[in-house]
């Protein structure tokens, strides 16, 4: 699917903390006098950031180049139920290798009845959670600017999750700058990011389809799955629940890869599912 391209609208906001909580203020000077802006100019004029960190494409080429135009930044990576393990091993991998400060919390989304329950909005409640444990202690680490990876490839539109970025007024410097995934790409490869090339990850809770209930165990049973498909050596894919059925989606450059290894992945699917399904409409 092409990716949509959109820059922010100048009339965005980010956080400032005054008067003991955080306000909305408007984006860049640059972007309201409607010149371009870059990531040297946004870190020019914010100096000291906390960043929402998922060790994924985007915020780590964010890390790496709040570092490089000398900001004082902090990565915040919250750890939940929604995130595989793997996702907090590369956090912490790139993090250490750019020598990055990072802060890993912790939050319960499963305790949030909007967010078990599943409905349409569901990313909207948890979004809402996660930023605002990251806004929290960000503002007790005495940071003013919090900001995400979002860039300008991502459709804002009303998607539930974007519209949570919006009412608490989190930057999105490479949105901004209009810096669409293909360049962070690149980008990432000049500098030498091992996240250059990671497949786009979404989180657990996608797999479940929307007014099913999420548990732990479906979400534990679906990140052993994915590990599985991983160590034979698939990349960009998905496995998700269809009653209780594992779902597989994957690129039909794929396919070849699952023929060969379709009765080991029988065997150790359907020690979990009733049955194994393949979309064949791919990703």
């Amino acid at each position: 699917m092409k990716e949509k391209k959109s820059r922010v609208d100048a009339t965005d906001g980010h956080y400032r903390r005054e008067h003991g909580g955080f306000e909305s203020v408007k984006v860049c000077k640059d972007m309201q006098r409607g010149r371009g802006m870059n990531l040297r100019d946004f870190f020019q004029e914010e100096k000291r950031a906390a960043l929402a960190f998922s060790g994924g494409v985007d915020s780590a080429y964010l890390l790496y180049a709040a570092m490089r135009y000398g900001a004082q930044v902090r990565a915040y990576y919250v750890k939940s139920a929604f995130q595989p393990e793997f996702e907090l091993a590369d956090a912490r991998r790139l993090a250490g290798e750019l020598g990055a400060d990072m802060r890993v919390l912790e939050a319960d989304v499963l305790a949030d009845p909007n967010v078990q329950a599943n409905p349409a909005d569901r990313c909207y409640h948890c979004k809402r959670m996660i930023f605002s444990r990251i806004a929290e202690a960000a503002g007790e680490d005495g940071f003013t600017v919090l900001m995400d990876g979002t860039n300008a490839s991502d459709d804002a539109g009303e998607r539930p999750g974007m519209r949570a970025l919006r009412e608490l007024s989190v930057r999105s410097p490479l949105r901004e700058c209009g810096l669409t995934k293909e360049e962070i790409r690149r980008l990432s490869r000049e500098a030498g990011l091992f996240t250059w090339d990671k497949p786009a990850y979404a989180c657990l809770a996608t797999r479940i389809p929307s007014g099913v209930e999420i548990t732990r165990e479906k979400l534990e049973r679906t990140e052993r799955a994915e590990d599985y498909l991983f160590s034979l050596g698939f990349r960009d894919f998905r496995v998700r629940l269809l009653g209780d059925c594992a779902r597989m989606q994957l690129p039909a450059e794929e396919f070849a890869l699952l023929a060969e290894k379709r009765q080991e992945i029988l065997d150790r699917l359907k020690k979990e599912y009733a049955g194994v399904l393949l979309d064949l409409e791919g990703r």
